[in-house]
């Protein structure tokens, strides 16, 4: 008797775990997945990989709420927080074809200054990249783009 209603119990775990699992849907952990701001260096890294490697991992959490990303070119552009998150999910996967450096250029326990340069074949993107502490992570509070 005790042999069956462990085994019923067994069956029954079995078939919730399976069903909870199931409506979690495939790819769901990976969109809300959690990424490791808890340096600069951190969040510049993850920085460079969504907007060179096509990272879309944490991309959300990446930006504070009141970023902003300006373009310098012939016809200067603004970009809000979701528009440029909007675009980089879009691109999730696609690798630029392009060197990257990366130089800091001010540094202190609560904000960091990065220049994140693109060379591409025909033309290089200089990315100025501000980087603030929010709590326990760090985050990209604006962008400077310009092209040469």
């Amino acid at each position: 008797m005790k042999a069956l209603v462990k085994t019923f119990a067994a069956a029954a775990l079995i078939a919730v775990s399976t069903f909870a699992m199931a409506a979690e849907g495939p790819g769901s952990k990976s969109a809300k997945a959690n990424v490791n701001l808890s340096t600069a260096d951190f969040a510049l890294e993850h920085y460079v990989a969504v907007t060179t490697e096509g990272a879309s991992a944490g991309v959300e959490q990446l930006f504070t709420g009141d970023f902003s990303q300006k373009v310098q070119a012939s016809n200067a552009q603004s970009h809000s927080r979701s528009a440029l998150i909007k675009s980089l999910k879009k691109q999730k996967g696609e690798k630029l074809n392009c060197a990257v450096s990366t130089d800091i250029i001010e540094e202190s326990a609560d904000y960091m200054v990065a220049k994140v340069t693109l060379k591409f074949e025909n033309f290089t993107k200089t990315d100025l990249v501000t980087l603030v502490r929010e709590g326990n992570n760090w985050k990209v509070t604006s962008s400077v783009n310009s092209y040469k």
